[in-house]
C-alpha cells in the first residue's frame, strides 16, 4: 500500500468555495464510524447514541478527557461531528476518512454562522446540540493528514468553517443510519 499524498495548502484553499457550498439546514449523514478503542475504528451503517454513554460500543466515556478536572468524559465532547466534504478534500480515499477521528461525517454546512453553539441537529430518531469547545487538529491529524492540513483546519478561516469539526452533545436519544437526513431545528 502506498503512502497517502498529502496536498497543499493551496490545493486545500482550492477547495473552500465546494465546501462553503455544503447544503446550510439539511444534509445527510455519510459515515459513521466507533472508536472502540485507542486507535481502532469500525466503520457502521448505523450507531444507537445514548445520553449517558454516547455512541454506544464507543470509547469516549471511558476514555475520559483531560478538559476535565477528575479526567472524566466531557459531556459537551461526547460526539465529535465532521463536514464530510472537508474530510473528502483531505483524503479523497474514503478508507482514510475515520483516521481523522471523528464519529459521524456529515454534508451539511457547519461553520460558526450557518451552525452557532446551542443549533441541534435532528438525525434519524436523535436530536444533538452542538457545543462550544472547538475541534482542532492536532500532532495526530498532521500525522495523517500532512502538516498543511492541520495548518488549514486551524487557521481562523478554518476555525471560522469548523473545518476539522464540532463538538456535540445528545439530547433525545435514538439510531442514526448512513443516508438518514439531518435537519437543524
Amino acid at each position: 500500500m502506498s503512502e497517502p499524498k498529502f496536498l497543499t495548502m493551496a490545493e486545500l484553499e482550492a477547495g473552500l468555495d465546494w465546501i462553503r457550498n455544503s447544503p446550510r439546514t439539511e444534509g445527510q449523514v455519510k459515515l459513521l464510524v466507533r472508536r472502540p478503542s485507542k486507535e481502532t475504528r469500525e466503520v457502521l451503517t448505523q450507531a444507537r447514541l445514548d445520553l449517558a454513554e454516547g455512541l454506544m460500543g464507543d470509547d469516549w466515556k471511558s476514555r475520559g478527557s483531560k478538559s476535565m478536572p477528575d479526567g472524566s468524559a466531557n459531556p459537551e465532547m461526547q460526539l465529535n461531528v465532521m463536514n464530510s466534504r472537508v474530510i473528502a478534500l483531505l483524503a479523497p480515499d474514503e478508507t482514510r476518512w475515520p483516521l481523522a477521528g471523528d464519529q459521524l461525517y456529515l454534508d451539511l454546512d457547519l461553520s460558526m454562522v450557518a451552525a452557532p453553539v446551542g443549533t441541534k441537529l435532528a438525525i434519524g430518531s436523535a436530536v444533538l446540540e452542538i457545543t462550544a469547545p472547538p475541534h482542532l487538529g492536532c500532532s495526530k491529524f498532521q500525522a495523517r493528514f500532512g502538516l498543511d492540513a492541520l495548518k488549514f483546519v486551524n487557521s481562523p478561516v478554518g476555525r471560522e468553517l469548523r473545518l476539522r469539526g464540532l463538538n456535540a452533545r445528545i439530547v433525545r436519544p435514538g439510531i442514526v443510519c448512513v443516508g438518514d437526513i439531518v435537519t437543524k431545528l
